[in-house]
């Protein structure tokens, strides 16, 4: 069997001039992404109001408080890089567009891993049993999988922000490293939700943004998850068969046509597939086991500095966390697109090794988990900190 034309659209001109207009921006459409993601962060609005100077000034006020114990507690510094940190307080919008760019590099890598055209041809035959189907469903996927990749991280980025506090919501290093974001209207907006007295969830919230921004700064464990990371997205491969199965399968219903059309093109099985590759899944334990821990010893500081600054912290704890395992299906998406898996299992993994660290060694022991490269614990020694104090040498 002869390889199917590269462009299978070569004899209707109008199709192939579509091909190469949804591909005049590479692999993944960026103005499609931020226009879905300003769209969706909107929710409905014509405009979206600047911050509230008041929030502003508060949260300022109290962040070099929230520093001075978060630095005393770990023993880490909240800048890092020697350079000044800088707080951004910002609207939903701003957030979108600050980490779209910030998260561009994954986002171009995995857009460039799903675009391979290193497919096996017998693969793509198995949509139809006639060739020229198959030329033109693979022709088709390729045609429109930059706009669906734009649609589903605009969608994934717009719905992340009607709910992030700051930009640690998913444990992972962006840039610029001395910029750190809030959002005061999702912070107001769960202090009236769950009762909590504004100024102790603000409090809370910058002792929170701030143990993260200290760990995810120390440069071997920045390097260490993005490394890690990278490969998990790099690992993708191209599903020919997605595009043509989920046509197959959709129920034409309702009467809002467009929007039944956005749907299926933000639908990240068309994009993902169902099945990991077998890198992805030899990888998947190691980033577990990064993941868990890192959470546990931010969760594990957060109680302890929150507890001497607010008499407790326990109930906004809870409530955080009881939203962060909560799955929605963005969330869901950001787990198969990242490999970043907050179950509530995985972090009661990381709460149980950094609870059995600090029981055996106290806290000056956990604080070796960031004093030198290879520190992080394997995937047996998340579940056995004696191996880990083992490995370490720590008594």
């Amino acid at each position: 069997m002869s390889e199917p034309d590269e462009n299978a659209f070569a004899g209707l001109p109008f199709f192939g001039d579509m091909m190469k207009a949804f591909s005049s921006q590479g692999p993944l459409q960026w103005d499609v992404a931020r226009q879905v993601a300003m769209t969706t962060a909107l929710d409905g609005q014509a405009v979206e109001g600047n911050v509230d100077p008041a929030d502003r000034i508060a949260l300022e006020k109290l962040a070099p408080i929230a520093q001075l114990h978060v630095e005393t507690h770990t023993g880490l510094s909240t800048a890092p890089s020697d350079v000044p940190r800088t707080l951004l307080v910002v609207n939903k919008t701003t957030w979108c567009h600050l980490t779209l760019e910030a998260y561009k590099p994954l986002f171009t890598t995995l857009a460039s891993s799903l675009s391979s055209t290193d497919i096996a041809v017998s693969e793509a035959s198995d949509l139809d049993a006639e060739h020229s189907m198959a030329s033109m469903m693979s022709g088709l996927s390729k045609m429109l999988a930059p706009a669906m990749m734009g649609m589903s991280v605009g969608s994934m980025v717009g719905n992340m922000s009607q709910h992030a506090f700051g930009q640690y919501d998913i444990p992972l290093p962006r840039e610029p490293i001395h910029q750190m974001l809030l959002v005061p209207s999702n912070i107001n907006s769960f202090a009236s939700d769950w009762s909590i007295p504004i100024d102790d969830i603000r409090m809370w919230v910058l002792v929170q943004e701030l143990t993260a921004h200290a760990v995810l700064g120390v440069d071997h464990v920045r390097e260490t998850i993005l490394d890690t990371v990278r490969r998990y997205v790099a690992g993708f491969r191209p599903n020919p068969t997605a595009l043509f199965d989920r046509m197959t399968e959709i129920e034409v219903t309702g009467s809002d046509p467009m929007a039944m059309l956005q749907k299926f093109l933000t639908d990240p099985s068309l994009i993902l597939g169902a099945v990991r590759s077998k890198e992805q899944e030899a990888l998947s334990p190691t980033l577990d086991a990064i993941v868990a821990a890192i959470i546990g010893y931010i969760d594990h500081s957060v109680d302890a500095v929150s507890s001497r600054l607010l008499g407790g912290g326990s109930q906004i704890a809870e409530a955080v966390r009881r939203r962060r395992v909560e799955s929605s299906a963005n969330d869901v998406f950001l787990e198969q697109l990242l490999g970043l898996r907050l179950t509530r299992q995985q972090l009661e993994r990381g709460r149980l090794f950094i609870d059995g660290v600090v029981e055996r060694a106290g806290s000056e022991g956990v604080g070796q988990l960031f004093s030198a490269a290879g520190h992080l614990p394997t995937p047996n020694e998340l579940d056995a900190p004696g191996l880990w104090l083992a490995r370490l040498e720590i008594q």
